[in-house]
């Protein structure tokens, strides 16, 4: 596999910079969700649905706020979206520690609300600054470098809660948060293609169509199966009595995923994130089935963990090519919604099925939900068109 697609990527103005900055701005925020459930267990003394609800109260703000930010950067840009999103971090974490339990839910929910679209925004101006043809290797990048934020935010805020406190995390969290608002207010990347006509507003029903509505969909699917692998995973060597293990397999798990997006970002082509979703679920589904051991769930994650970074980003590239420029900041915060979404309903779902049935059928349910949704999207997404005049080119 040729380098030379990332080379032409990276040496581009601007764009080693938003890459590096994006993947230290996202350490803190994939630490959030767990420093909030280790502060109410740990720091006020409460049990896990306690925790539960608040990290709920935090996912249902940043679903709603995602679209929202994302229609304010399109209409006033940047810079005034991370000036208010990181003062509200700031109050909200600096107040954070002190507040008692009834007064943490509201505000886990307003600092979800006014989330930084970290996500969103970065990826927006990522397609932005790369040209139409080399967003496979650059949306390639953007998704290893989430798989790298994963790996090290949780892990940090865990280390820093068990060795210092939580209130000490949620200060860092916080600093952290600020960090990144200030780094890209200054930084202050494009968030449309220069010479791109821009219309003021753009009407929703010229580009949220069933196509696009379907991809938003496989997009909650796939984050769906996802967490449910992950929470299948943990759930499966407890009952082995492995779990001092769950930290190699899991790291093992997103490090296919680097290896399967960096090969996936030096193709010649794409594939379509239908196909690429869908072939990703139906090897997830066995994946109970393996005995003998821990190490034999390593080989059985394989597979799927080679296409978790490809199929993202194929959902980026998707949405990214089939929205008109005036739109693409809300189109992006849509999809961070549908993500946040599929994430948030395999909680349950998956805690169901182990509870009743074992993590071996968690794999096999989730996969073949996965599976099932896809068909199901096929006939839009085939009908679906994309804009006029649109440069990009979305593999069916």
């Amino acid at each position: 596999m040729a380098l030379e697609p990332y080379r032409r990527v990276l040496a581009l103005p601007g764009v080693r910079a938003l890459l590096l900055v994006g993947t230290l701005a996202r350490i803190p925020m994939t630490g959030t969700g767990i420093t909030l459930t280790l502060h109410v267990v740990n720091g006020l003394g409460m049990g896990f649905l306690q925790a539960g609800l608040v990290g709920t109260a935090n996912l249902i703000g940043a679903a709603i706020g995602s679209p929202l930010a994302g229609r304010f950067v399109d209409q006033r840009g940047l810079r005034p979206v991370f000036a208010v999103t990181t003062a509200v971090q700031l109050a909200f974490w600096c107040c954070a520690p002190w507040l008692p339990y009834a007064a943490l839910i509201p505000g886990a929910l307003i600092a979800g609300l006014f989330n930084q679209p970290v996500f969103g925004a970065l990826r927006q101006c990522l397609g932005a600054m790369v040209p139409g043809e080399r967003h496979q290797s650059a949306f390639a990048l953007d998704s290893m470098a989430v798989e790298v934020s994963y790996m090290v935010g949780p892990a940090l805020a865990v280390a820093l809660s068990t060795g210092f406190s939580t209130t000490v995390t949620m200060y860092v969290v916080g600093v952290g948060l600020v960090g990144t608002g200030v780094a890209l207010y200054a930084l202050n990347p494009p968030t449309s293609i220069p010479g791109e006509e821009i219309a003021e507003t753009v009407p929703r029903r010229a580009w949220l169509r069933p196509g696009l509505i379907t991809l938003f969909g496989v997009a909650a699917s796939l984050t769906f199966v996802l967490t449910t692998t992950e929470l299948s995973v943990v759930a499966m060597l407890k009952s082995g009595a492995a779990t001092q293990w769950t930290g190699l397999v899991l790291g093992l798990w997103c490090g296919y995923s680097l290896i399967g997006g960096f090969v996936y970002g030096g193709l010649p082509r794409g594939f379509s994130p239908l196909l690429l979703t869908g072939v990703l679920c139906a090897f997830t589904a066995p994946v109970g089935i393996v005995g003998g051991g821990w190490w034999w769930l390593c080989l059985a994650l394989v597979p799927a963990g080679l296409l978790c970074a490809p199929a993202m980003s194929a959902t980026v590239a998707a949405v990214n090519g089939r929205v008109p420029a005036g739109a693409r900041g809300e189109a992006m915060g849509l999809h961070g919604t549908a993500l946040l979404i599929g994430g948030a309903l395999a909680g349950p779902a998956a805690g169901a099925v182990v509870d009743s049935h074992g993590p071996a059928w968690a794999f096999a349910a989730a996969g073949a939900i996965g599976v099932a949704l896809v068909l199901i999207a096929l006939p839009f997404w085939r009908d679906a068109k994309r804009p006029v005049a649109d440069p990009v080119s979305v593999p069916l």
